[in-house]
């Protein structure tokens, strides 16, 4: 027993000098002035994992443009598209490739959740694999047909679906069963039409889907309410729907929700932005502050209200709390629609 005794005490000893050397360490680190910090010291890239015109490339964008107007970061920020089924090829790549790599961010929005959750199509890598930094903004669905489209309402364009799904080809700047294909499926399926007989074509973006709408090779698209305005402003398309609770302002103050047009249907689109799954701490804590003072500044007001946008702050640990309420979302969703893997 006494032989124990000694030992265990021996093991306290050791743990509490460890500690203690731990703390000195951690206060003598603490002590260093702050610009012994030496991040970034090159220039960062923001990837948008579609082509140009949506919402992703919009977004990273936005973020590059504001970051050096404000000069919150002097480092070149360039924004590089990445397209392919839907975010999904990228994040193969990021998450196994880039996994230390704190100089590439990227912008995501639901289909980080929904690629990752769904059966067809699925995706290995998730949310999860990345470090989440904040988010910064929300947007909405719309669905949109062309200006000389025989449908001015979503309700009537419903019950023509739902009578011949098979007379209907309805696009999205997303892969089957991700974000677009969602917007576009939920007023479908809450108006009773069974959403395996519609007939979905994606394109590698918002920008992509709606140029396919334009060409006549789409009888009605789903993609963002941001992506839109210039088009409803030159007469090109309609606006039928959004899925936004309330009606928003701006270019698309006019068209209603899907609730006021009797369809129970509401789809959020947040946008925020990620970095590597291992980032370093010093990177991590240099975007978390970067990141923040960016949200609160009058540039970003500013784009957020060139784009249509409505800001919607989450630091780090809020917008992680937030995926994983979504992700239970998300699941009952594909889960009603037959689309969970």
């Amino acid at each position: 027993m006494k032989t124990k005794k000694r030992w265990a005490l021996t093991m306290m000893a050791g743990v509490m000098t460890f500690g203690l050397a731990a703390c000195g360490g951690g206060a003598s680190e603490t002590s260093k002035p702050a610009e012994t910090s030496s991040y970034p010291e090159k220039p960062i890239v923001v990837v948008a994992p579609s082509g140009a015109g949506g919402g992703w490339d919009k977004t990273a964008r936005s973020v590059a443009k504001v970051a050096a107007e404000t000069k919150l970061v002097e480092q070149t920020m360039t924004v590089e598209n990445k397209p392919g089924g839907g975010g999904a090829v990228f994040m193969a790549e990021y998450a196994t490739k880039d996994t230390k790599d704190d100089y590439k961010l990227f912008v995501n929005s639901p289909p980080i959740l929904i690629n990752n959750l769904k059966k067809e199509g699925n995706s290995p890598y998730g949310y999860k694999d990345t470090t989440p930094l904040a988010q910064l903004l929300k947007d909405y669905g719309a669905i949109v047909v062309p200006a000389d489209s025989k449908y001015n309402d979503l309700k009537t364009l419903m019950e023509d679906l739902k009578a011949n799904p098979e007379n209907f080809t309805v696009a999205g700047g997303s892969a089957p069963g991700s974000m677009d294909h969602l917007v576009a499926v939920l007023p479908a399926f809450k108006a009773g039409v069974d959403p395996k007989q519609m007939k979905y074509v994606s394109y590698d973006g918002g920008g992509e889907a709606i140029a396919a709408l334009l060409g006549g090779n789409a009888d009605v698209i789903a993609t963002d309410a941001s992506s839109v305005g210039e088009y409803v402003k030159a007469g090109k398309i309609k606006v039928l729907a959004v899925s936004a609770p309330e009606r928003l302002t701006g270019d698309l103050q006019e068209v209603p929700t899907m609730k006021e047009q009797g369809i129970d249907a509401e789809f959020i689109i947040w946008r925020g932005v990620f970095g590597p799954k291992d980032m370093s701490e010093e990177a991590f804590k240099f975007w978390s502050e970067k990141l923040k003072a960016l949200s609160e500044s009058e540039e970003w007001k500013k784009e957020l209200e060139t784009n249509a946008w409505v800001g919607e702050y989450k630091n780090a640990d809020e917008f992680k709390s937030y995926l994983e309420e979504q992700e239970k979302l998300i699941t009952e969703l594909l889960t009603a629609l037959g689309m969970q893997k």
